[in-house]
């Protein structure tokens, strides 16, 4: 149903450097996790709606993780790999690839994705930084996951038109 091939390895290569570039362009750190606020999910969302999920799952996880390995934030690299990558598979498969997307389907793939990086780094960081520091960095991956929605929607739809994907 996913293939992967040329236009595939291209779409994940300029996607990942895409969410990597939007998640290093503005960083505001939580010093109860050592993490940060970023806006890198929005373009993960770009990658899973317009791409599906393997180009969604790379671009989030790869793209990401070397956000985090390029700005110096080695403990996440491993659990940003898997988390966001995880979000891009979700959300590229609930919003069905290639096929039409419906607004529910959209609607639905944005918060379950949004949901599968929200609930990753809360247990990593209930695990790492115990449940206080997580409780702290909640509601600002909320607002991420928020601000995935309210700017990578429409860049995904507008994106699709023009790409005819």
């Amino acid at each position: 149903m996913y293939g992967f091939g040329a236009r595939e390895a291209a779409a994940s290569g300029v996607m990942a450097a895409l969410v990597c570039v939007a998640t290093m362009l503005i960083q505001i750190p939580i010093p109860a996790t050592e993490g940060f606020f970023n806006v890198g999910d929005a373009m993960v969302m770009v990658a899973s709606l317009t791409f599906g999920p393997v180009v969604g799952g790379l671009a989030g996880g790869v793209g990401s993780a070397l956000a985090d390995a390029l700005g110096g934030w080695y403990t996440w690299v491993p659990f940003t790999l898997v988390i966001k990558g995880a979000e891009g598979v979700v959300a590229g498969l609930i919003a069905g690839g290639r096929r039409e997307n419906t607004p529910r389907r959209i609607l639905a793939a944005w918060v379950c994705g949004g949901l599968i990086m929200v609930s990753g780094y809360f247990i990593v960081q209930v695990f790492l930084y115990g449940l206080g520091a997580a409780l702290v960095e909640g509601p600002f991956n909320l607002v991420q996951m928020t601000v995935a929605g309210v700017v990578g929607v429409p860049i995904s739809l507008a994106l699709k038109s023009r790409l005819r994907i």
